[in-house]
This record gives structure tokens, C-alpha cells and sequence, in this order.
């Protein structure tokens, strides 16, 4: 059945929704500076997206926070823990590199998006790095960085997702990552999450 409804081009999509503010698209970088490497230090879990010929696939991936170790400023690595052997992500990665990673940390609001490209390695040495109760990982995921980008707390508050649970001590505000991650680095930290508490608050739906 026909849906009259259906939104099938780029400007009948944009014609549905405002323009985002200029400061949404400014906040993205393309490095893992000090902020976006204090909240994947802080991380016990993140989803990992990728595609490939059989399609798309979302997986988990959680250990102890920090199980995701930046190697360098554009360089992330993920160990491929024990599980059901489908092997769908790593599949997915072998036809199309293209990768991006979502981080959590519990009772916090906001969210980390990471997308790159990504590998592959067997390395003994990286593996060895990984292990956990002396098992090595079979294989760790390279991921190239090209994009970082804080993502706002609305969705994780309309679910209630992490109840009253409070925020960790040391993880960076959204103002600071932000600030971090704004081209120009324009942006006052304190300032902006000030404006932004209030703002969500009165935004979040």
C-alpha cells in the first residue's frame, strides 16, 4: 500500500523540521582530544555499527570502563571479546570499513558518536594489551577516527534510561566537550552548559 505521506527527497525532509542551529553543526572534530578521550575512559559500553553485503548490523561491545583504548588522537582500539562467533561486525568490515561506535556511560545524559574507518589486526602484542583473567582477545579493532561528535542528553532523558543514577565523578560536561570539539574553539565551557541545562530541560520534547 502506497503511503501519500511518504518523504522521499532532501527537501521534503527539510521542509518537516527547523534549521539546526549553527553551534549543532559546528561541534563535531576530527580527533580524540582530551574530553572525548575522558568519556571513552569512563565508558563500560558502546554500540558498534557497521554494513556490509548482507546488510547493516548494530552489536554491543561492553568490559570494565576504558575496555576501548585510544592508541593515539585518531586512532581508537576495540578487543573482540568471546562471544557467539556470528562474527557479523567483523564480516561487515572485511567488504566496507566504514564503521561508527556510540558511547555510553551510566548516569550520564549525553553520548559520544565516533565514526571512521576501520581494520582488522591479529597483532600478539596489541592483543596481549587486551587481556583480561589471561585471555588475549582473538583479534582488535582498529578504528581510524574522522569524526567525534557529543551528542545531547534528550533521548537517555525521555527514557529514563539510567533512573536517578548520578553522573561519575570526572566525566566531562557537555559544555566542555563542546567547547573541545567546536571548530574555532569559540565556545565558553561553563557558559554553554549553564544555557544548555536550561535549554534541554525546556526542549526535550
Amino acid at each position: 500500500m502506497s503511503d501519500p505521506h511518504a518523504v522521499t527527497s532532501l527537501e521534503a525532509l527539510a521542509a518537516l523540521y527547523e534549521a539546526p542551529h549553527p553551534r549543532f553543526l559546528a561541534k563535531v572534530t576530527d580527533r580524540l582530544e582530551a574530553t572525548a578521550r575522558a568519556f571513552i575512559a569512563a565508558s563500560p559500553f558502546c554500540i558498534l555499527a557497521t554494513t556490509g553485503s548482507r546488510g547493516p548490523h548494530a552489536t554491543p561491545r561492553g568490559d570494565a570502563p576504558g575496555f576501548v583504548l585510544p592508541l593515539d588522537d585518531r586512532t581508537l582500539a576495540l578487543p573482540d571479546r568471546r562471544g557467539n562467533n556470528r562474527l557479523d561486525a567483523l564480516r561487515d568490515v572485511l567488504e566496507d570499513p566504514r564503521v561508527a561506535l556510540l558511547f555510553l556511560v551510566p548516569g550520564v545524559g549525553e553520548t559520544l558518536r565516533v565514526q571512521g574507518a576501520a581494520r582488522i589486526t591479529a597483532d600478539p602484542a596489541l592483543r596481549a594489551r587486551f587481556a583480561v583473567e589471561g585471555r588475549a582477545p582473538s583479534t582488535v579493532l582498529l578504528v581510524a577516527v574522522r569524526e567525534v561528535y557529543a551528542h545531547c542528553a534528550k533521548s537517555v532523558m525521555r527514557s529514563h534510561l539510567w533512573g536517578d543514577r548520578p553522573r561519575p565523578p570526572g566525566v566531562p560536561s557537555n559544555g566542555q566537550m563542546i567547547a573541545a570539539h567546536t571548530a574555532g574553539g569559540a565556545i565558553d565551557a561553563a557558559q554553554y552548559e549553564a544555557e544548555y541545562q536550561a535549554r534541554i530541560r525546556a526542549q526535550i520534547y
